[in-house]
């Protein structure tokens, strides 16, 4: 399982990683201001902070998704992405100095805004023990996101 100094070497090579191969994003938690009770669901959210964290595009290549779909409603654009964050920095930037919805970890209906090219994706699942398990530790949180 390796040793604690072990386990920080390894999240401090990761972290480095991310802020070389990656980019600055910014993370924007959602903040409830009407939930209806009925339908049990948000009607009404906001977004009042936004936190710069380096964070990586799993897929390079192009948006994944179905694309844009044209139907009888009008376009749909249904691009995704996966992101990588780093859970310390995640840490450091949100949890510690935010009020975010869940202290443990990105929620989902948050939103990441890429500025390369301008769009704002939501965070529609948070995986918290796929990647990056090394020295017996998860350090970070793969987020896949919606356009």
């Amino acid at each position: 399982m390796g040793t604690s100094s072990e386990s920080r070497l390894m999240e401090d090579i990761i972290i480095e990683c991310l802020k070389i191969y990656g980019f600055d994003a910014y993370y924007l938690p959602r903040t409830t201001v009407f939930k209806d009770d009925v339908l049990n669901e948000d009607a009404l959210n906001s977004y009042d902070q936004a936190y710069r964290l380096e964070m990586y595009l799993s897929n390079v290549t192009g948006f994944e998704g179905e694309g844009d779909l044209l139907t009888k409603y009008g376009v749909e654009i249904r691009d995704t992405a996966t992101f990588i964050v780093a859970r310390r920095r995640w840490e450091e930037a949100v949890k510690r100095v935010g009020k975010v919805q869940l202290e443990a970890r990105p929620a989902e209906g948050d939103i990441v805004y890429f500025p390369l090219t301008k769009s704002y994706f939501e965070i529609r699942r948070v995986e918290t023990t796929d990647p990056f398990f090394q020295v017996g530790k998860f350090n970070v949180f793969k987020l896949e996101c919606e356009l």
